[in-house]
């Protein structure tokens, strides 16, 4: 460590030292709303010098005197870096990093946002660094060099969840096939997570555990974590491996936040020990020692820093906050691509051998997208060989690299498509089932919600696909669930039939393209289906040309009437055909809408809805958990919904193998329309 070098971790750490007073300060004043302080790991600035500015970071949320010195190192002024977190702290609109949303370490293009959520950040680190020896290998842009590093790092509370023990396993798993993971999991050890202490778990018996490079580095000891961490840094960078080091004996000075009440758990001889214990002094002492810096000196810096910190929460208080709903919604997601589309498909007139069933046109448009599209990929369990469903069926072989298994834990598997995402890559991330997006649902969340946090500066574009959904009898409620979220921020569709599927899988990858995380799930039972009302082959069509897109607000109709409509989706759309089938010979007229998108109204069924003198939902979840029924408030409170109206949905219960009972059904469409014509 050179003399410069030593000066501008102690510059980093005043600047942190001081920043998290002022924020306990600002928060007693009613002016500051985040006060979770980094007091104790001061010196992991020493961690942003020896890391590029290229390397990718990701850090848990008292680890701010690392990024302090990447931006001094940079060089950034000290006025503006002090005031972007005083910002963070106050909520200013003005705020780089999140624009008022949150109070989050990061701002540049390599720095990567961290929520509360403990550990969420290791999965996608995990993803950025394979995401980024894919890409190399491809011969496709990346957003970082060949020989980068992912960094990424947590509290010693965090390694024990779930989310930390999937990315440090991910990475294990990728050395041990030899794919490139550069990937550095830092760890800095106070031994009490929030008020559960830690008995020397960690160190005494967790790390032993790890089948990767462990340094440890004394986190009172500025040279020593500075020697560490180059070592660690040297070493996943020229062998391309992930590695851990932990820096430990950190004190956790004055508690975890504002709030934090030590003296419920923590007796007053134990509060005062550790908050005489200060890492920052002892590294004043080391470079008073070595004559870099003498002590009124380093006084004359501290009276500094405390001023600038103070100055920068004076102004940072008085900026503008989000005030309207407005400015919160629009940052949900990046802006829909507006792309020319169709509702109706140009369908040729073929030979029956040219017409196909919905998975063989799913087969065919990954296979067009793929061609065409040199930085997509296709990730998830057990796709090289074609899946459960075979819809992938000979992929693997003619995308070389390109369509990839993972094994079966979906939160690596999310999290690896985050990181690809980040990296430069349009991942297609299928889950097997929709019942297995519940045991990675955090990270599902996690992508959906970066965008907002980051206002738009860091979006997650890529596409969920989501088999095992729907009426089935194989499998029972694990392989045919129909319960799906419909997050804010994240496109969901369900398509009926293998051309509209086609057209609006062309359409998803373009707005994944440009940030948007777009879910299409599978009805299982359409798959293979060839016919809905005994004439073989009529749910059976042929391919649609390649420029051909069905949108998100675009809607197909079955019949012309306009006495009654039955909106559906997915396998309800079969249903509800049959139940228009058997209505003609009551003398009821009805035309069927499918509506694909159910994570919002598309805005060609506002449009044709008021024609209608009455309406039936028929949806595919389960009552209670139904899309559609956002659909009725909003359509009711637009004033848009016809007086006479139903909805029908699958039962509040969970499904039976072997059984279909469960799953809304034609006789309950039938019902519901009978229902309204007084005809029950």
């Amino acid at each position: 460590m050179t003399k410069e070098e030593a000066l501008l971790c102690i510059d980093a750490g005043f600047a942190t030292m001081t920043l998290n007073t002022e924020s306990r300060i600002a928060s007693l004043m009613g002016q500051g709303f985040y006060t979770i302080g980094p007091a104790g790991e001061e010196l992991l600035s020493a961690v942003g010098l020896v890391l590029r500015p290229t390397d990718a970071l990701a850090l848990h949320y008292r680890h701010l005197a690392t990024q302090i010195a990447r931006q001094f190192k940079s060089g950034r002024s000290v006025e503006d870096v002090m005031l972007d977190r005083a910002r963070g702290h106050a909520v200013s609109v003005l705020d780089p990093i999140t624009a008022g949303g949150h109070c989050c370490i990061g701002g540049g293009k390599y720095d990567f946002l961290v929520t509360s959520t403990l550990a969420s950040q290791a999965p996608p680190a995990v993803g950025r660094a394979l995401g980024n020896g894919l890409a190399h290998g491809l011969g496709v842009p990346s957003l970082f060099p060949k020989d980068f590093i992912s960094y990424v790092s947590v509290g010693d509370g965090s390694v024990n969840h779930s989310h930390y023990l999937a990315a440090v396993n991910l990475a294990e798993y990728a050395q041990f096939r030899g794919f490139k993971c550069p990937t550095i999991f830092a760890i800095s050890d106070n031994d009490i997570s929030i008020s559960l202490k830690g008995y020397g778990w960690l160190t005494s018996e967790w790390y032993k555990k790890l089948r990767m490079q462990v340094y440890f580095a004394d986190g009172n000891n500025l040279l020593e974590i500075y020697s560490k961490i180059s070592e660690a840094a040297t070493y996943s960078r020229k062998n391309s491996k992930p590695s851990t080091i932990i820096f430990r004996n950190i004190p956790r000075r004055f508690g975890h936040a504002a709030t934090d009440r030590q003296d419920a758990y923590l007796s007053k001889e134990e509060i005062q020990k550790v908050a005489g214990r200060n890492p920052l002094s002892y590294a004043c002492a080391q470079l008073v020692h070595n004559g870099v810096i003498t002590y009124p000196e380093l006084v004359e810096k501290f009276n500094y820093f405390s001023k600038k910190a103070e100055e920068a929460f004076i102004k940072a208080v008085k900026e503008p906050k989000i005030t309207t709903r407005e400015e919160i919604m629009v940052r949900t997601s990046q802006p829909r691509v507006e792309l020319p589309t169709n509702p109706e498909p140009k369908l040729k007139t073929v030979d029956k051998k040219d017409r196909h069933v919905m998975r063989k046109h799913m087969t065919a448009v990954f296979d067009e997208l793929l061609t065409k599209n040199k930085n997509l990929v296709y990730i998830g369990e057990d796709v090289e060989h074609g899946g459960y469903y075979l819809v992938t069926d000979g992929l693997a072989k003619k995308f070389t690299g390109r369509v990839r298994d993972f094994f079966p834990e979906e939160t690596s598997i999310i999290g690896a498509g985050m990181g690809f995402s980040q990296t430069g890559l349009i991942p297609i991330v299928e889950i097997p089932y929709a019942k297995y997006l519940d045991c990675g649902y955090d990270l599902f969340q996690e992508s959906a919600i970066t965008n907002w946090l980051s206002n738009g500066k860091q979006p997650n574009g890529m596409i969920y696909r989501i088999q095992g959904f729907d009426r089935g009898l194989f499998g029972g409620n694990f392989h045919t669930h129909n319960t799906i979220s419909t997050p804010p921020g994240v496109d969901v569709v369900c398509y009926s039939n293998g051309p509209d599927y086609a057209r609006g899988m062309r359409y998803a990858l373009e707005q994944a393209r440009k940030g948007r995380i777009v879910v299409s799930i599978d009805s299982t039972n359409l798959l293979n289906l060839k016919y809905i009302s005994g004439n073989e082959g009529d749910w059976q069509f042929p391919y649609t040309d390649p420029d051909e897109m069905f949108g998100f607000d675009d809607i197909r109709m079955y019949g012309t009437s306009k006495s009654l409509a039955i909106i559906a989706y997915g396998n309800t759309i079969i249903a509800a055909l049959q139940a228009q089938k058997e209505l003609l010979k009551i003398n009821i007229s009805c035309t069927v809408i499918d509506s694909p998108l159910i994570s919002d109204i598309p805005k060609s069924l506002k449009k044709v809805l008021p024609e209608f003198s009455a309406v039936v939902f028929a949806d595919v979840c389960k009552a209670g958990q139904n899309p559609l029924s956002g659909f009725v408030g909003e359509l009711q409170n637009e004033r848009l919904l016809p007086k006479k109206w139903r909805i029908v949905a699958a039962q509040k219960t969970y499904n039976p193998l072997g059984c279909v009972l469960t799953f809304t059904s034609r006789d309950d469409i039938l019902d519901a329309v009978l229902d309204i014509y007084n005809k029950k």
